[in-house]
């Protein structure tokens, strides 16, 4: 860890060489560069020697990016929704971009769980099917067609089961 330069508001920054952040943050140095080159993730500090030096709180926005890139979000769009610094001193517009970043955050999450919500209830449908399959003398194989249509009730298999199947 090595001392930063005194923050005007607060105590000496302590910042992490890039190898300790990476390290913290279970990345590599590769990708913070490229994290860096996208707008991502930009170091807070550079050495005379252009050694990049990060914050501890850098590994916030790190595990923001990791979040939002698994509910399915390209890296410009990610470098897009977390665009909040930066642009002006006007606080009231600043804490607008937050507001806004987490808002989208929030309703990408929201869609996500609703997916989920679905997929589960179509496991649900498949176990309940299963229970019916207990009671079959049918395994299912080629010549039955992988038991499609059921060989019990003559309807198709829910997906996930036909999947399986």
């Amino acid at each position: 860890m090595v001392k930063g330069p005194r923050d005007p508001h607060g105590p000496r920054l302590e910042l992490l060489k890039i190898g300790d952040f990476a390290r913290l943050a279970g990345t590599n140095l590769r990708t913070l560069r490229y994290y860096e080159e996208l707008g991502l993730m930009l170091p807070a500090s550079r050495s005379t020697g252009g050694f990049r030096y990060y914050r501890r709180t850098d590994l916030n926005r790190l595990e923001m990016i990791r979040d939002l890139q698994e509910l399915g979000l390209n890296l410009d769009r990610i470098r897009e929704l977390m665009d909040t610094r930066g642009a002006g001193d006007d606080r009231a517009e600043f804490l607008d971009r937050v507001r806004a970043a987490l808002a989208e955050q929030d309703r990408l999450l929201v869609e996500r769980m609703q997916a989920l919500e679905v997929q589960r209830k179509k496991i649900e449908l498949a176990l309940c099917k299963i229970k019916e399959c207990e009671h079959c003398k049918h395994t299912p194989c080629q010549k039955n067609n992988h038991c499609e249509p059921c060989t019990m009730t003559g309807e198709s298999l829910p997906p996930t089961v036909s999947a399986l199947f």
